[in-house]
């Protein structure tokens, strides 16, 4: 009997890229990592040596300047380019779509009042005694910080006030919702679902800020940009939020009405009797108008 021909071989297997082989958790931290490198290290090296270590009136258009190259160069390309390493594509993993009118106008009502909330917490945390040792340190830090921060959002005039919303409203509300809402929530959803990933994400949010007084709530707000893009599977959505919350806070200072504007209370010094209404009526519309983006947004797990 003749020998029956050996099977032909169908070649060596090709693996998929590094990228695509990574579990969730691996590439969310590898992803972390090389933004972190980038933008707090390398991108905050060279603001040091260009500007040195102290912001001044006069060094602030440039800082902005800095300021808005380090995000798209340090954040938003690193963010597409891992995109595509990792999905083969960019805008379906990303979730980018135009959102609907009626979806902007409820999720811009939500976070302006959660922003409200917010503010009653930031006024409640700086109330808490401390031992005077303590406290005189914790206020050196928190003005050095407050000092660098106004210097780099305070305008003198409208088209200054153009640079500074570009700077902390328009290119932060695109960058870091690519990174954090885009990829890191999208790659977690593997592992932890869709809500349980809008909430790590945000976490993850705060705590890259570096802001240990302002820790909470950026991170409420990072879960509540999550959330929005858990519910409706569209980023655009939170990129508005985002810029919304952000933009508030630049005219709340061009406007000279203070970083912790209230609503429903007079500007100066608020009573305690008027932070809490202002802070339970913001609370009151918060969850009405989660409410009905919840119902008109039924959950859905990403495939």
């Amino acid at each position: 009997m003749a020998e029956s021909p050996a099977p032909t071989g169908a070649g060596p297997e090709i693996r998929p890229p590094l990228f695509r082989r990574m579990h969730p958790v691996t590439f969310v931290i590898v992803v972390l990592g090389i933004v972190f490198i980038l933008y707090q290290i390398v991108a905050g090296l060279a603001t040091v040596l260009l500007l040195g270590r102290t912001i001044t009136q006069e060094s602030a258009v440039l800082m902005r300047i800095g300021t808005v190259a380090g995000q798209i160069l340090c954040i938003l390309v690193p963010t597409l380019l891992l995109t595509r390493a990792r999905y083969g594509a960019v805008i379906q993993p990303l979730r980018l779509r135009l959102p609907s009118p009626l979806d902007t106008i409820v999720v811009c009502i939500a976070v302006f009042s959660l922003q409200q909330v917010l503010q009653g917490y930031m006024i409640a945390q700086d109330a808490i005694p401390l031992p005077p040792r303590i406290q005189h340190y914790v206020q050196m830090f928190k003005d050095l910080m407050e000092q660098t921060y106004r210097i780099l959002v305070t305008a003198g005039s409208p088209r200054e006030f153009v640079g500074v919303v570009l700077t902390v409203a328009l290119v932060p509300a695109i960058v870091e919702e690519l990174l954090f809402r885009g990829l890191v929530q999208r790659d977690l959803e593997a592992v932890s679902g869709g809500l349980g990933s809008a909430l790590i994400a945000g976490v993850i949010f705060g705590l890259y800020h570096l802001n240990p007084f302002s820790v909470v709530p950026l991170i409420v707000l990072g879960m509540f940009f999550g959330f929005v893009v858990y519910r409706s599977q569209n980023i655009t959505l939170a990129m508005t939020a985002h810029f919304l919350n952000n933009f508030i806070a630049s005219c709340a200072l061009y406007l000279n009405l203070g970083d912790d504007f209230l609503v429903f209370a007079p500007s100066g010094a608020p009573s305690t009797r008027a932070i809490v209404f202002n802070t339970l009526a913001s609370l009151v519309v918060f969850i009405a108008a989660t409410y009905y983006f919840v119902r008109v947004h039924p959950s859905e797990e990403t495939d």
